[in-house]
């Protein structure tokens, strides 16, 4: 992911809110990551894109800035989505536990590392439960140092996936014990991680549940560093995947998979229309359709080349503006 634009050691934070279906709710936490409580705008800060799923009552919000600006962008936004979003009240189909529920950091070319990504997620984490008492977080990537556990395995040891999680049995890592109206947390920081979400025209959540197993990079013949789930979403289920970014060149294939590096690192990804030639053959082997699919934000690429576009012409609120944007 080389840039042009060396100086700005770019960073990117997929802020994960408990909220869709007031979107003018989810703008105000979008835009109190690039304004100060004056109104003053915060230079070298972009909000990217908000993807908003009604189904699942979960947004995603794609803000973008330099390593240095990052921490003062998400910590204010996640300061005005805990005084709006109340998990007591809140329901939707996606696990969740947090009004923040997830609070990623990855670094967007060669001039940041991981472990600087790291070092402000656990800021993060520390200034958001210091900032909004009663808030709780658990850190998992680079930021949970030593064992550096994964999100997947960070949120099952947390109950996540359970349909009511228990969370007065739960030990956070910084912050009390969760509740109402916060709940928990997860901060952490990684090399990129895409969303990528097929959906199968069925309601059998058992079709959908075995495909996500047999797509899962943790079974033999699944595809590498992806992570799913399959949830009942509009009449029918959608396969959420967690792509993450693994480490080394792609395997042999006839499908390129995207490439960067991180301080000399290689890394890449399984691509998009790989996770959607292979779920429609599983569910044609079921005898199930797919309708379509769609990425939350962007790739790796697409998101710095986005953020340079926004940046150098000083656009804030890029979500507004980026079907008038010409790449």
């Amino acid at each position: 992911m080389a840039s042009s634009s060396v100086g700005r050691r770019l960073v990117a934070c997929l802020l994960n809110v408990s909220e869709a279906r007031r979107e003018e709710l989810v703008e105000t936490v979008a835009r109190a990551a690039l304004y100060n409580n004056k109104g003053v705008r915060r230079e070298g800060t972009t909000v990217l894109n908000i993807f908003n799923d009604h189904d699942y009552n979960r947004s995603v919000i794609t803000i973008v800035a330099s390593i240095d600006s990052i921490r003062e962008a998400v910590l204010s936004a996640c300061e005005e989505a805990c005084g709006l979003i109340d998990m007591g009240a809140h329901m939707g189909v996606h696990p969740r536990m947090g009004a923040v529920d997830l609070i990623p950091i990855y670094p967007l070319g060669e001039e940041v590392g991981v472990e600087d990504c790291a070092k402000e997620a656990r800021a993060v984490a520390e200034g958001l439960t210091e900032r909004v008492q009663g808030t709780s977080a658990f850190l998992f990537g680079w930021a949970d140092s030593p064992l550096q556990r994964g999100l997947a395995q960070r949120r099952r040891e947390m109950g996540w996936f359970r349909k009511t999680p228990e969370l007065q049995a739960i030990r956070p890592d910084m912050g009390p014990r969760p509740h109402h109206p916060f709940g928990l947390t997860g901060v952490g920081a990684s090399p990129y991680v895409m969303n990528c979400n097929v959906t199968i025209d069925t309601q059998d959540m058992a079709i959908g549940r075995s495909i996500a197993a047999a797509l899962r990079g943790s079974t033999p013949g699944g595809l590498p560093g992806v992570q799913v789930l399959a949830l009942p979403h509009g009449g029918a289920v959608e396969i959420a995947c967690n792509v993450e970014s693994v480490e080394g060149g792609p395997p042999g294939g006839t499908e390129p998979w995207p490439c960067f590096s991180i301080g000399g690192q290689p890394y890449c990804h399984v691509p998009a229309s790989l996770i959607t030639t292979r779920v429609a053959e599983l569910a044609g082997g079921r005898g199930v359709g797919v309708k379509g699919t769609a990425l939350v934000g962007f790739t790796p690429h697409e998101c710095r080349a986005l953020a340079e576009i926004a940046l150098a012409q000083g656009i804030a609120e890029f979500w507004k503006e980026r079907g008038k944007i010409r790449m």
